[in-house]
């Protein structure tokens, strides 16, 4: 499949010269599902993991809304709005728009927190086509009646559940007061909790459905393997590891802060060029770290979950759970960091024995065992036995009936 399936999907010459010049040329499965159905003006609930291919489903038919739509944004108003959980997500979106928009002339403003004001309200007060945003600043900015969202046809809540899980719904809510009713809103989650499935049925309208399973996501391409340990061991068991020539660029997990910087520095001391990312960086050092490592400067990024919303680096050889998640979506979600636009990679996870039920609810959720290395546990602590390898069995997507955006401001050029 070559950038001219992507012309099938109904996008733009503009849009496919942009995906040509970025070697974008194989659209993946929820770009395929997504991207006629957003042209179409239909409300979406999407429910897949980063590495699906998310951003470019819901970036590429966002811009040629834009720009058929052929309106000039008002001083301090904007478009369409993008919210994501992360400083770092948000950076990422950014750096799509302006991939995929290149042949475009849109006006873009990156609105988050960790950096001044001010620089954001000078953009701000020409009118952009487009903002991404953290809820926090962006309702701060609001208040401050630095934005005006009266005018805003498009909102995409991106990774609403990380969103919920990081305390942001009640700043989304009021958000989402501020923006016009009539509006094309996209919902993207990785998970489907009941306060997610609530604030879903109060912003969409009448909403298509994407779902790309998160097993799907974790088995396909990624060999996954677990090592049983005690928990001391485990730093001389990833010094051990990090010998091998084939760890090239390698993201690390752990559960606390405070347990990467531990990480890092005894990655450090054994000559292992390591950055950690975690909240108690300021947004400088995380971007520096995470562009020391995208440079091939660091070998290693040592990652708690909520910094990780936004690693999006090609070429990750390996992921090392160095500590299990306490959720399994946690887990899915970690692994997709590595075999991302098509290629495969290595997910290895250090089991101790206080972690052994969070590998049975993962091994449960993707529906197959971890390839155990060495010697596993023994007795009652051992794994049950089960069929190694294999994938969950496929599930048609369900039939989907033609939906028409809801009704727009007479004064839009596309009214219905």
């Amino acid at each position: 499949m070559t950038v001219s399936a992507f012309a099938e999907l109904g996008l733009t010459e503009r849009l496919l010269r942009a995906l040509e010049e970025a070697q974008y040329n194989n659209p993946t499965p929820i770009q395929k599902q997504a991207i006629p159905l957003l042209l179409d003006g239909a409300d979406l609930l999407g429910i897949a993991q980063t590495g699906t291919g998310k951003t470019a489903a819901f970036t590429l038919p966002l811009l040629q809304n834009l720009e058929e739509d052929d309106i000039n944004p008002a001083p301090r108003t904007t478009r369409a709005l993008i919210l994501a959980p992360t400083r770092e997500l948000a950076l990422q979106i950014a750096d799509s728009i302006k991939t995929y928009g290149r042949h475009m002339n849109m006006r873009l403003a990156v609105v988050m927190g960790g950096v001044g004001h001010r620089p954001q309200i000078q953009v701000l007060h020409k009118g952009v086509d487009i903002t991404v945003a953290t809820p926090g600043r962006l309702l701060d900015l609001a208040n401050q009646r630095k934005i005006d969202l009266r005018k805003c046809d498009y909102l995409i809540l991106d990774e609403a559940d990380r969103m919920f899980d990081m305390g942001f719904i009640r700043d989304i809510r009021k958000i989402v007061a501020m923006l016009p009713e009539e509006r094309q809103t996209l919902l993207f989650s990785a998970t489907m909790p009941k306060e997610i499935a609530k604030l879903a049925a109060e912003v969409l309208y009448e909403p298509e459905r994407v779902e790309i399973a998160a097993k799907s996501v974790a088995v396909d391409r990624i060999e996954q393997r677990v090592h049983h340990l005690d928990k001391a061991a485990k730093r001389d068991h990833l010094a051990k590891l990090m010998n091998e020539p084939d760890l090239e660029k390698v993201i690390v997990f752990t559960r606390t802060k405070r347990g990467a910087n531990q990480v890092v520095k005894r990655l450090s001391q054994d000559g292992v060029g390591a950055e950690a990312l975690h909240g108690n960086k300021s947004q400088n050092a995380r971007q520096r770290a995470l562009e020391n490592f995208k440079k091939g400067r660091a070998r290693v990024l040592v990652a708690t979950d909520i910094a990780s919303r936004g690693i999006d680096v090609d070429d990750v050889t390996h992921v090392i759970n160095y500590e299990l998640p306490d959720e399994p979506e946690s887990y899915v979600h970690r692994i997709g960091r590595t075999a991302r636009a098509g290629a495969s990679g290595i997910a290895i996870s250090f089991c101790d024995a206080s972690e052994r039920q969070q590998l049975r609810s993962i091994e449960r959720l993707i529906k197959r065992p971890l390839s155990v290395v060495g010697d596993g546990p023994t007795g009652a602590d051992a794994p049950r036995a089960g069929k190694k390898g294999g994938n969950a069995p496929h599930r048609p997507a369900a039939g989907k009936r033609k939906r028409h955006r809801r009704p727009r401001r007479p004064s839009d050029r596309r009214a219905a």
